[in-house]
């Protein structure tokens, strides 16, 4: 009898932890670039076309392998990450924040949305 329930609880848990551990990862990684914007801004609003070490960043870090892109006569880029050392369902997926010099950043994601961040979304909202 006990290991029926060891068995039942192991049913519900596992994916329950493994959920947890997926959005946990998505947060960090997200909070990874979203702390390098300032410096980004900063950057771009000098003339000088971002790059990672510019901005304050290195890659890979122990959530994302981070790249940027940026258009100093648009005022376009973005800021990516792509998830490291995660669990499977968001391992190797990607979230970028891009900036347009109108509209300012919007995120994007690859991860499915019970896994994204709330305003993080694959329609970029």
């Amino acid at each position: 009898i006990v290991v029926a329930i060891i068995g039942i609880l192991a049913t519900i848990g596992l994916p329950m932890y493994t959920k947890h551990q997926a959005k946990a990862k998505f947060t960090a990684g997200l909070a990874e670039i979203s702390a390098l914007k300032a410096g980004y801004e900063d950057t771009i609003n000098q003339g000088t076309v971002p790059t990672l070490a510019l901005i304050g960043g290195t890659s890979p870090t122990a959530n994302c392998r981070i790249d940027v892109t940026g258009d100093v006569a648009t005022g376009a880029g973005s800021i990516s990450c792509e998830i490291l050392d995660a669990p499977a369902p968001v391992l190797g997926k990607a979230i970028t924040l891009t900036r347009s010099a109108t509209t300012g950043w919007k995120c994007a994601t690859t991860v499915d949305a019970q896994y994204a961040a709330k305003g993080c979304g694959a329609d970029g909202a």
